[in-house]
């Protein structure tokens, strides 16, 4: 059966073939490339806001953890060396040499005082200096009351007990009633342990004998006793010790250089980036009340300065990695304080006070995000130990 179409096809030779003219060309193109261009810009703007978002959380992360490290370090402070606030400042002689070397070697200086925190302050709003000393006994850390005076040859404490003392533990003689001046200084020594079989040798720990023999440690230079310790002065057991100093280095790095009993010192460890400055203060109690009631950045020159000293403030500015094309901070970034904050060079925010913090020692500084992260850490072994009379 034949099947007729509805419609008859053209007859294709009535039309001739013909292409894109030069215009269509040319507005296609242009069409396509203002197409590509917005796409890209889209792009690229929301890659940018992903980046600044991105870097603003990591410099977040970077300032929390700044901050966190420092404030724990500061709570623990003074364990095991603060024993009695009236030893603070107490300046301290030790030096680290290796048993052997040769004698022309110099050894390496441990001249600190003796406090749980010491603020250098970095000089026109520059990043501050915290060095912080704590004992690291793995058990406990009791202070050991010396029963007979110890002169400058001798090498070995006469103690009411040795409890608690081990071979190797880094210890702080502290004169009597704490009068310590420039003739009756702290020293700085290490426990030392023959292991005779008779244990009352005076190279030999007893249960009333701490040796510390000189030769036998890094740690252990008779000529840096002063010429005689009165009975009733008393030993801090550090055990391993910890001092660290914490501060900013030209890369803009929270760094940290460790001294422990077992080594002069440690190399700079780079713990965080993009910390531009640290700043921090003494929080003193100037009334005697037990009341923070102002705060500096002067370092007590005495034991009863010292002993003002409760907290610490802390501030760590944080900078986002992000490099930001137009100029985005105008301004330091502020530093509240409080409303009631004895602070010099404070200056009016809205209902509190603020300081201001450098940052123009960043290259092109304005062109990046900062954030201000801040603290006050009471330090606790000084507040604990603050009604308590050497042993």
């Amino acid at each position: 059966m034949q099947t007729t179409l509805p419609f008859r096809l053209p007859d294709m030779r009535a039309f001739p073939a013909r292409g894109f003219t030069l215009v269509e060309l040319m507005i296609a193109l242009a069409l396509g490339l203002l197409t590509t261009l917005v796409i890209t810009q889209v792009v690229v703007l929301t890659d940018s806001k992903k980046r600044t978002l991105t870097m603003g959380t990591d410099a977040q992360v970077n300032g929390s953890l700044s901050l966190y490290t420092i404030q724990r370090e500061i709570q623990m402070s003074g364990y095991g060396a603060i024993n009695d606030p009236g030893a603070m400042g107490c300046p301290i002689k030790g030096e680290y040499k290796e048993p052997g070397v040769p004698e022309e070697t110099p050894g390496v200086a441990f001249n600190p005082v003796l406090a749980p925190v010491v603020i250098t302050d970095g000089a026109n709003g520059m990043p501050d200096t915290l060095t912080i000393m704590q004992g690291r006994k793995s058990s406990f850390s009791a202070p050991m009351l010396v029963m007979s005076p110890h002169l400058k040859t001798n090498d070995f404490f006469i103690v009411k007990s040795s409890f608690g003392a081990a071979a190797g533990d880094l210890m702080i003689v502290v004169p009597a009633d704490n009068a310590w001046s420039s003739t009756n200084w702290c020293t700085v020594f290490s426990v030392t342990d023959d292991g005779a079989a008779a244990p009352g040798t005076d190279t030999t720990l007893g249960p009333k004998r701490v040796p510390h023999t000189s030769g036998t440690s890094a740690w252990n230079h008779s000529e840096l006793f002063p010429d005689r310790y009165e009975k009733n002065s008393y030993l801090l057991n550090l055990g391993t010790m910890a001092h660290n100093t914490y501060s900013v280095d030209g890369a803009f790095n929270l760094i940290a250089m460790s001294r422990t009993a077992g080594a002069a010192a440690s190399a700079s460890t780079a713990l965080y980036p993009q910390i531009v400055n640290l700043q921090a203060m003494y929080g003193k109690d100037t009334t005697l009340d037990g009341q923070v009631d102002t705060y500096d950045t002067t370092t007590p020159a005495n034991a009863l300065e010292w002993q003002q000293v409760l907290s610490i403030r802390l501030a760590v500015v944080a900078r986002s990695g992000q490099y930001e094309k137009d100029e985005v901070t105008q301004s330091a970034p502020l530093w509240d304080v409080g409303a009631g904050s004895a602070i010099a060079g404070t200056e009016n925010c809205g209902t509190s006070k603020c300081l201001r913090i450098k940052i123009d020692h960043v290259p092109e500084w304005k062109h990046y995000r900062y954030k201000v992260y801040d603290t006050i850490v009471p330090l606790r072994n000084v507040l604990w130990n603050s009604a308590t009379a050497a042993p």
